[in-house]
């Protein structure tokens, strides 16, 4: 039975039906439900609620459970039971259901959009492309496990001849705890792996950005999911994730997110050295801009890089560094750029939360103080009216030590001139957070030896920034050791185990 919370919004798919809704003064926050064994929890379960805005208006959009204790162990061990049976599926039926998720996206794609610009605030062109590339990991990974087997081989060692049979089976109940800056995308590119290598989990996504998360919940049930596969509950991070990755049940954990949280979850289970931990950690990135470029392309590719999302991806590239003799030309280019194309409320969107509003505006005064020029943008008022917007802001003549060891992950771009090749990979493998890398030449060789020097585990030349499922993503840095892409996300849900037979 459908949750009462989400037939007033499931039909709201267009610009026009969600304003309407938005701006009714009789509207209700949308009260979000935990979505356990494939039913929505009563609302008299949860004691404590989280305000949800919207970063847009600051308004209240939803009300989301803060998940209490009982309410994560009953989610645990219904995943739990569920692990035996959904373990033992066929790769042919796990691939029928996420074509069916899939398929179920597909139909309702401008409702998810819609709803994540709203809640989360990007640009509807921005949240339009999640949206797909969130339908295509259900379908790459419906594909890959019907092309992928368990491997046979030979094996002749110690005068011994014997067939190896890798068999690969699932790890068990993972807890899943996603970000707020890619809500759906995020979500879905660990639950179709996960779901496809035969593993169930509790997932709680961040509760500031929930809204498209218990939209999903909807699809799952209408997909016709075995009960208690996929679990979602909704809460903080201290009360419900920390109850979530410290479950006796669960046996992998999966957690996108900043390095603080990463730290604490990876010290709470120091103890627990059966569970597999795997953390996905945001970062600003480098982007390098050689003399060779073409200068316009290069500084729409850095803007993108930079203020895409409002700056707020796990691989924007807000720390720009340019060849010295081209760099007076290149900051014009990039400026102009900027003041073109990144308009608030138009190319760029709000920040998350009246907290990252002010952990970014400390930034700017910070950089006021510290003599910094503010080629564009300039410092937001100390009390947000009507959302937390930020222009968009390009800094220059910025103290070395604060480019690379500051983590702003909003709507600023810092600029630096480099002399050598020496000299700027030193920079960017210097910044603890990024664990990717842009780099804009036409040097082919110079592609090749950047690339492979860069602490970067995606590297992308003269080209924006994009995702090839089947490429995977590798930290390097080992900031956090999360793998993503076909063979590397089975490696995550997935033991293997040998078996010897001999070979006549």
């Amino acid at each position: 039975m459908a949750s009462p919370s989400i037939p007033p919004v499931w039909n709201l798919d267009t610009p026009q039906r969600v304003t309407s809704y938005l701006k009714n003064p009789a509207r209700e926050a949308i009260k979000v439900q935990n979505f356990i064994e494939n039913r929505y929890l009563d609302a008299e379960h949860t004691w404590e609620w989280v305000n949800s805005v919207s970063p847009g208006s600051g308004e209240l959009l939803a009300i989301v459970p803060r998940s209490p204790t009982n309410v994560v162990e009953y989610a645990a061990n219904v995943a739990s039971r569920a692990f035996r049976e959904w373990s033992e599926t066929t790769v042919q039926f796990r691939s029928e259901i996420l074509l069916r998720i899939a398929s179920l996206l597909e139909q309702k794609k401008e409702l998810f959009a819609l709803w994540e610009t709203t809640d989360q605030g990007k640009p509807l062109f921005r949240a339009r492309a999640e949206v797909e590339a969130s339908i295509d990991h259900f379908r790459y990974f419906a594909k890959y496990i019907l092309e992928n087997d368990d491997q046979v081989h030979l094996n002749k060692s110690l005068g011994v001849s014997t067939l190896t049979y890798e068999h690969r089976s699932p790890v068990g109940v993972y807890a899943i705890i996603t970000s707020w800056n890619m809500p759906l995308y995020f979500l879905t590119s660990k639950i179709a792996p996960c779901l496809a290598f035969g593993c169930t989990a509790v997932v709680k996504p961040s509760e500031l950005a929930s809204i498209t998360a218990f939209l999903f919940t909807e699809v799952l049930r209408r997909a016709n999911l075995p009960p208690g596969v996929m679990n979602l509950i909704f809460g903080d991070g201290p009360c419900t994730g920390s109850t979530l990755v410290g479950s006796p049940l669960v046996h992998g954990v999966l957690f996108i997110g900043g390095v603080k949280t990463g730290i604490q979850i990876r010290e709470k289970l120091t103890p627990e050295i059966h569970k597999i931990l795997f953390l996905e950690i945001k970062g600003s990135c480098p982007t390098i801009v050689f003399p060779d470029v073409n200068m316009r392309q290069a500084a729409a590719v850095a803007a993108s890089a930079a203020f895409e999302n409002s700056g707020q991806l796990s691989l924007s590239g807000s720390h720009i560094y340019v060849h010295r003799s081209i760099y007076g030309q290149f900051l014009r280019s990039l400026v102009d750029i900027v003041k073109v194309d990144y308009h608030l409320h138009r190319g760029v969107g709000p920040v998350m939360s009246p907290e990252h509003y002010a952990k970014v505006r400390s930034y700017l005064v910070d950089a006021i103080k510290q003599a910094t020029t503010f080629e564009t943008g300039h410092i937001p008022s100390e009390v947000p009216r009507d959302g937390f917007w930020i222009h968009p802001t390009v800094l220059s003549n910025t103290r070395l030590d604060c480019l690379v060891t500051r983590e702003v992950f909003g709507p600023v771009a810092t600029v630096y001139p480099f002399d050598t090749e020496e000299e700027v990979i030193q920079l960017c493998n210097a910044n603890p957070h990024g664990i990717g890398a842009t780099v804009l030449t036409h040097d082919m060789f110079r592609m090749g030896r950047i690339g492979k020097r860069l602490n970067a585990g995606i590297v992308w030349a003269n080209s924006e920034i994009g995702h090839d499922l089947r490429a995977g993503i590798t930290d390097l840095r080992a900031l956090g050791n999360t793998r993503q892409g076909g063979a590397r996300a089975r490696e995550m849900f997935t033991n293997v185990r040998a078996l010897h037979i001999p070979s006549f």
